[in-house]
């Protein structure tokens, strides 16, 4: 078949990386896979002009609202996957949660990434019942790559001489879900009394108004520094050699950085939400904090305890070899293509 597969495409972000990983699973048994950004169109016409001149069969889209509300009414089967913001968000915004649902009821399946984003889809869209397949991101082989990583401190503002150096990576685009701001004032506080640890904040300027806040903040504050975007193949590279990723969003579908970063055998630290939630497990793959103080207090214990590092980063790997298959995702995607047949 010639799908047509919709998503938000910005450079080096979480949905990039998914949309593409998923081209993949369907172009490896046959399929034609059009991989648009839905930040180019402007109307659902412009999708129906490229369904023709394409000649596409089916379509898929990746976020019930930003990618699904171009598909309605459209001529072809499809189907969704659900990112974050839809459920965590757009569910309560009563004119988005309308146009959403008729999306679900024209669509012939939905993909939630845990049981409690299908939960809260059915909550609200009923209807939706026996359509909505769970299936967690599968996290693909990370390579390894040659990457100076005194090279990469240099350029930062990091005291490299400081003894017992603990770097925290907060791996995110700069708009306000994602909220990197949160921890900044408590960590630079923490910085001041023990000037080995330090927070990198790195990530594309996805909203340009909310950049300049961070930047003008993250300026004034002591031990936290902000670095833009990088491929993906450095950025994993950066991750392995820190000594912990950090993740502080209002609210997540499913955090990337996260589980690869588990997978690359490196403790995680995450914000209490309900997609962190699902994939760490306190003290076991990772840890959870419900505010910047109680980071802090984690961060330290995780600094001066090697035994808890070690088991999470054990477990944490453990868990996204047993639950996060690259293959398991392969073979459900593959699976639903039938459906639009």
């Amino acid at each position: 078949m010639r799908i047509l597969f919709l998503a938000v495409l910005r450079p080096h972000t979480g949905n990039a990386v998914t949309a593409a990983r998923i081209r993949d699973h369907l172009e490896a048994v046959g399929h034609t896979c059009i991989l648009k950004d839905t930040l180019g169109f402007e109307s659902s016409s412009a999708v129906t002009s490229l369904i023709v001149t394409e000649k596409c069969e089916a379509a898929l889209a990746l976020h019930l609202y930003k990618g699904g509300r171009f598909l309605q009414g459209q001529r072809i089967p499809f189907g969704i996957i659900f990112g974050g913001t839809d459920i965590n968000e757009d569910i309560n915004h009563e004119e988005k949660s309308q146009v959403m649902g008729t999306i679900l009821e024209e669509a012939r399946f939905a993909v939630a990434f845990t049981e409690s984003m299908k939960e809260m889809a059915l909550t609200k869209w009923s209807h939706a019942k026996g359509k909505i397949y769970v299936q967690n991101q599968g996290v693909s082989t990370i390579p390894n790559v040659i990457f100076n990583w005194n090279t990469f401190l240099q350029s930062t503002e990091i005291n490299q001489g400081a003894d017992n150096l603990h770097i925290f990576l907060l791996i995110c685009g700069l708009r306000r879900v994602k909220d990197p701001l949160y921890l900044v004032d408590a960590f630079s506080e923490w910085h001041r009394e023990e000037p080995n640890v330090y927070m990198v904040i790195l990530g594309p300027e996805v909203d340009p108004v909310f950049t300049n806040e961070v930047k003008a903040r993250v300026k004034r504050a002591a031990g936290v520094q902000l670095m833009g975007e990088m491929p993906s193949e450095d950025l994993h590279a950066v991750v392995k050699n820190c000594f912990a990723v950090v993740n502080s969003s209002i609210s997540e579908g499913m955090s990337a950085a996260v589980l690869e970063a588990m997978d690359l055998e490196v403790p995680v630290l995450a914000r209490n939400i309900p997609g962190n939630a699902a994939i760490v497990k306190h003290e076991e793959t990772g840890l959870l904090f419900s505010n910047p103080q109680e980071f802090v207090q984690l961060a330290k214990r995780l600094v001066n305890d090697p035994a808890l590092e070690k088991k999470i980063v054990t477990q944490g790997k453990e868990y996204v070899k047993l639950c996060h298959s690259w293959k398991s995702e392969r073979d459900t995607y593959q699976n639903l293509m039938r459906k639009l047949q």
